[in-house]
């Protein structure tokens, strides 16, 4: 005789089948059957209690940027359902796999203007990949098996709407998951041809570089290698940072706003761009119009979505690279272009370590990020926020393999950061576990700090408070208008953190600093230390005007003496040297 369970019960067991083992989530009259569930399977399935279901959301978000798997948050109906979308959206456009569960008011009292009943699945048609209401007990597990296999084949987000009442009906416990028959990774080889094709525009070029995204996070060995025996210079988008370290001198990081100046040097000057794994968006912007591209990615409807493509190569990144190295031969000497993007670099570098021990007050970024990456560990996870944290993240840590970021990239919602460490520490509680955030994001989400200090989450938050919207401020300056609801109301945030169950620190110079860094290293539970900075714009790299030998003396003079407080020096464009 077959056993019976509540569907509620028989819909965890297909989760933990898929490897899930916790769920974020805030509870609700309408999740009842499911919170019954979670109860009966705390052995097997933790609940992580969040204070905002956005942030249960946004956490599984960032925990599935740096697993790769699925993972999953909840909400009830009406309230808790809309305040899902905004993870939801951030999952949809970095393009990870997450499991939606969504309350709905029971059976009986649907389409009759209940409390808190909505119409919830048109909302969700956009976001999802698979958006669907259970319609009885006995097919619960079999949608949430289908919603798994359909977040992971298109990386994506899967709905699921649970009327209350049909959670708590018994039904056989017979149903068998599809998690171990599910495969994928299966890619197609490339073509000789292309591979070949693909070698003649490189040795034709004269400025070739190679441009990777997220989709080359396994071909690392196989980026460096190839840059290395063509002598082609790397970069990548931003949320690629890590794939090659940023100490490799080859590597320029990434261009656009979120840059360094070495990243948007090389992209302005390349006439042949091998695309790797990328859907890099501003591309029309930053490289050369008539530059060739070969474009590699496991998705034939992203090659030429961006930009015209000469060679296209459908193959996974990793595999494609390799038979580029296997039928490529090596150059021996370094071109002149080569090396000069190699000194771009070395220049950048020696301009960012002019600041790292700067004594201004208010502060500068640069000797908090310094102090970040001396205690940073080898396997440390980095959660960042947008805005200028963005851009100051992506400049000034010093990454490498083995080591992880995240970030809001396309979507780029403020206040990603905090639920992402609370989702990364989870997933990873012996890894180390940063969020880095402006005091604008910090403040959408800093109640959650609460969830932190709950499982006593050994997270190092960093706020970098400059008591402004910095990113807003710098576009209405570049738009010639005023200032216009840019200025936040500064708070002790150090103190808030304290009354929320963290360790907090306030820091306003650089031995506050060492101070604070030296308590996070020993701390056992979270740790948020709010750091005093001066409302200074990271240099904006993308309309650097600092040469005056190919740019306008007068407009050169009036840049620099814009940004005079940062230092700034009118070092030639190194590449154009050799454009010239």
């Amino acid at each position: 005789m077959v056993e019976k369970i509540n569907a509620s019960d028989a819909m965890l067991k297909v989760m933990e089948a898929w490897g899930i083992d916790h769920i974020f989530g805030l509870p609700g009259g309408s999740f009842d059957s499911t919170m019954n569930a979670l109860h009966n399977r705390q052995k097997t399935m933790r609940y992580i209690q969040v204070r905002h279901e956005e942030v249960g959301t946004l956490a599984a978000a960032g925990e599935a940027k740096v697993t790769g798997k699925i993972a999953a948050a909840f909400g009830s109906a009406g309230p808790g359902a809309v305040h899902l979308l905004n993870g939801l959206y951030d999952a949809k456009y970095d393009n990870v796999p997450m499991l939606a569960l969504v309350g709905q008011v029971a059976t009986n009292m649907m389409n009759t203007d209940y409390f808190q009943e909505m119409n919830e699945n048109p909302m969700f048609a956009d976001v999802a990949v698979y958006n669907r209401t259970v319609m009885t007990a006995a097919q619960m597990p079999a949608v949430v098996d289908q919603a798994i296999q359909q977040a992971y084949k298109h990386n994506g987000v899967a709905v699921v709407t649970i009327p209350t009442d049909l959670g708590w009906q018994a039904i056989d416990d017979n149903f068998e998951p599809t998690a171990n028959l599910f495969q994928q990774g299966h890619y197609p080889l490339p073509r000789t041809t292309d591979i070949t094709d693909a070698l003649k525009l490189i040795k034709a070029a004269k400025h070739p570089i190679i441009y990777f995204g997220q989709g080359a996070k396994a071909a690392g060995q196989q980026i460096g290698a190839l840059s290395e025996k063509l002598k082609m210079p790397m970069m990548s988008s931003a949320l690629a940072k890590g794939i090659i370290a940023d100490q490799n001198p080859a590597y320029m990081v990434s261009a656009g706003r979120v840059a360094t100046k070495p990243g948007v040097d090389l992209a302005k000057a390349a006439d042949l761009i091998l695309f790797v794994g990328s859907n890099y968006e501003f591309g029309a912007y930053f490289f050369k119009p008539d530059a060739k591209f070969i474009q590699i990615d496991i998705d034939a409807t992203k090659i030429g979505h961006r930009h015209h493509v000469d060679v296209g190569i459908l193959a996974d990144a990793k595999t494609a690279l390799q038979a580029l190295l296997d039928a490529s031969q090596a150059v021996e000497t370094p071109t002149d272009f080569y090396q000069a993007a190699m000194a771009n670099k070395a220049n950048w570098e020696d301009w960012k370590a002019g600041f790292t021990e700067s004594d201004q007050v208010p502060m500068r970024v640069e000797p908090v990020f310094k102090a970040i990456n001396e205690m940073a560990n080898d396997d440390a996870i980095f959660n960042l926020d947008v805005g200028n944290v963005s851009i100051d993240g992506v400049r000034f840590l010093d990454m490498h393999p083995g080591q992880k970021m995240t970030l809001s990239a396309w979507y780029a919602t403020m206040g990603c950061a905090v639920p992402a460490a609370i989702g990364t520490q989870t997933a990873f509680p012996d890894r180390q576990v940063w969020s880095i955030s402006g005091d604008g994001g910090f403040t959408m989400v800093m109640q959650d700090i609460i969830t932190q200090a709950k499982y006593q989450m050994p997270i190092i938050n960093v706020v970098l408070s400059n008591d402004s919207f910095g990113f807003i401020e710098a576009e209405q300056d570049d738009k010639g208008q005023p200032h216009s609801g840019v200025a936040i109301q500064g708070a002790d945030y150090g103190a808030v953190a304290t009354a929320l169950g963290a360790q907090g620190f306030t820091v306003h110079n650089l031995t506050e600093l060492k101070t604070a860094f030296a308590a996070a290293k020993i701390a056992k539970g979270p740790v948020v230390i709010d750091v005093k900075i001066a409302n200074e714009r990271p240099l904006p790299v993308e309309q650097l005007v600092i040469d005056p030998e190919t740019q306008d003396p007068q407009a050169v003079e009036a840049f620099i003496k814009k940004y005079h407080a940062q230092g700034l020096i009118p070092f030639r464009a190194i590449l154009e040297q050799y454009e010239a």
